[in-house]
This record gives structure tokens, sequence and C-alpha cells, in this order.
């Protein structure tokens, strides 16, 4: 009996050792949903360039922009299962699941956790020399002009919208959100008067904000940012309960081997805990995260159930 079970075990050892021995065994693509220059795309060619370095084989980001993601998750959804074809996901990979009619994938069912990689906030903005000069301020005016105020955001169902949205609901104040095609039209509108605050990233309205255009009033997350340290969060500046962060992470598909997954997830953990790389994310306006592939897995199921309230509440009709 002893013999079998020490027979059994020595199989299982075989069967499963030469797939984390030889992983990789050529080069990796990291498939990015979004196109290059952006902040996602930025990141990952850092952590590729890393990873690179460390697993010997050749880490290559390519961007799959549009349709909302799709089209890149159906590239990594239909690949091999084997840890060589990755995918950038973010929180918009959360609002996906209510957003889209459709979806031809699951985000939950067809795409494995491998590692969180960041996390950034966003920032409430308004005109730098206007009449809002604090968070306070503006949920003020709005409480006193109910429609009257106007805030801006990219697309409707994005990041920024819904953070605008649900800064709505919780702060109870009734303003519309005007949807811009792109960050720089929503930024130009509040420099123009045309809106009163916008939502965005950091990074989009770096320059803006350095050069004395925009000024922010309040970062979305739980704390204050790392890289606008002494910028009140929403909370701090006198909405309680109001919390947004955005993430970037990295996925498999379905069915890669646990070997493979905790091997990906022990590289990107050892990228993403290197000074550099940390002071690097830290001017992009991000902070790097190091942790299980369980961190991931959390942070996507919380945010699919949190987003799909968001939606369902501000009326946004799926795609």
């Amino acid at each position: 009996m002893a013999r079998s079970i020490a027979v059994l075990a020595l199989l299982l050892l075989c069967a499963s050792g030469p797939v984390a021995a030889q992983f990789p065994d050529r080069p990796v693509r990291i498939i990015v949903p979004f196109g290059p220059g952006g902040l996602a795309d930025i990141t990952f060619r850092l952590v590729a360039e890393k990873l690179t370095g460390i697993v010997g084989k050749p880490v290559l980001v390519e961007n799959q922009p549009g349709a909302g993601g799709i089209a890149a998750a159906a590239t990594v959804t239909k690949s091999k299962p084997d840890g060589h074809t990755l995918l950038v996901i973010a929180n918009g990979t959360a609002i996906s699941k209510s957003l889209f009619k459709n979806l031809p994938y699951d985000p939950v069912k067809d795409l494995a956790p491998v590692a969180l990689v960041a996390y950034f906030d966003l920032v409430v903005l308004a005109k730098a020399d206007g009449k809002h000069r604090t968070l306070a301020e503006l949920v003020s005016a709005a409480r006193a002009a109910p429609g009257k105020l106007n805030f801006g955001s990219i697309n409707p169902g994005s990041t920024q919208n819904l953070s605008a949205e649900l800064f709505k609901s919780t702060a109870g104040i009734d303003v519309p959100v005007i949807p811009f095609r792109t960050s720089n039209d929503a930024a130009a509108a509040v420099i123009s008067g045309e809106i009163d605050a916008v939502f965005e990233s950091y990074t989009a309205m770096k320059g803006l904000i350095d050069g004395g255009r925009l000024r922010p009033l309040a970062s979305t997350g739980v704390r204050r940012s790392v890289y606008l340290p002494e910028l009140p969060t929403v909370a701090e500046a006198g909405v309680p309960g109001y919390e947004v962060v955005g993430w970037n992470a990295l996925a498999a598909p379905a069915g890669t081997p646990g070997e493979v997954i905790a091997a990906l997830n022990r590289h990107v953990n050892a990228v993403t805990t290197m000074p550099d790389v940390r002071a690097r994310f830290a001017q992009l306006g991000n902070e790097a995260h190091a942790g299980p592939p369980d961190d991931l897995r959390r942070r996507l199921a919380a945010d699919i159930v949190k987003w799909e309230a968001v939606i369902r509440r501000a009326g946004i009709p799926q795609q």
C-alpha cells in the first residue's frame, strides 16, 4: 500500500513538474485592449521589459484596442491555456459584465487571474482660476442650483463616467454628466467654462495640472494618492462613503495550469517590487501592487457588483 502511494506521488510530480520547469518555452504575449501611449500600455511595456529579463524569453506587448476590450479578450480566451498569451484587464472589465448585453466571454469563468499589477485613483478637477476652488464649494453650488452645474467625462460606461454618476448619488446632488469623445475634449470644456468639473486619471491630466490650467479638488481613492499626497480624498473633502479605485492586472485563459499561474504571479510580483519600477509607476500615477492571484479575483468580483448597481441606478442602457 505504502509503495503504491509513493508511486502515485511520483507520477503526479512527473506530470506537473515539467510544465513549470519548461515555462515559458517561447515568447509570451501580453495583449493590451487599449491603444499605444496610454497608462496601461506604458505600464505593461515596462512590466514586459522586466519580465523578459526574469524569464529568459521575449515578453511582447500587442495593442488590440476597440470594441470595449472585447476583441482583445477574444484573442486571449481563444488562445491555448498555457500562459504564453496574457490579457491586461482593468476595472473596465468588471464594468463590461453589466454594460454589454451580449458579452461574448465571461470575465469570471473564461479568465484565470494572474496578478493585480497597479492601482490608480481618478481625480476630480475644475478650472484652475474658476469659482469652484474646493470640492465642498462644488458640492454646495450643485445643491444650491439643482441641474444647473455640469460634470464631464469620457464616454458613457467608462470608469470616469461611472465615477461621476456614483459621485452624484453619493453626494445627493442633481448634476448632468456630459460625455465627451476624449479626455482632452472634456478638459477643454472645463477650461472654457462649458462644464464645471471633470473626472479623469491623473496621468491624462498631469500636463494641464502642472501647467496651471486645471485644479485638482480631490482624489477618488480610499486614501491619499502617492503622486498627489497633499490632495484630500473625496471622502475627506466632504462626501463620505465615496471611493473609486482604478486598477490594471494580468489574466490568462481559463484552464491554464495552476503551476504556470503561480510562476507568472511570482515573476510579476518580482517586477512590481523592484524599486525602480515602483518609482516609475508613481511618476505615471500608479501604485504598484504585489500579491496572490486571489487579490485580483476578489477585486474583480467586488467591482462587478459595485458597477452593476451604478449602471442600473444611472439608467445607462446596455450596449
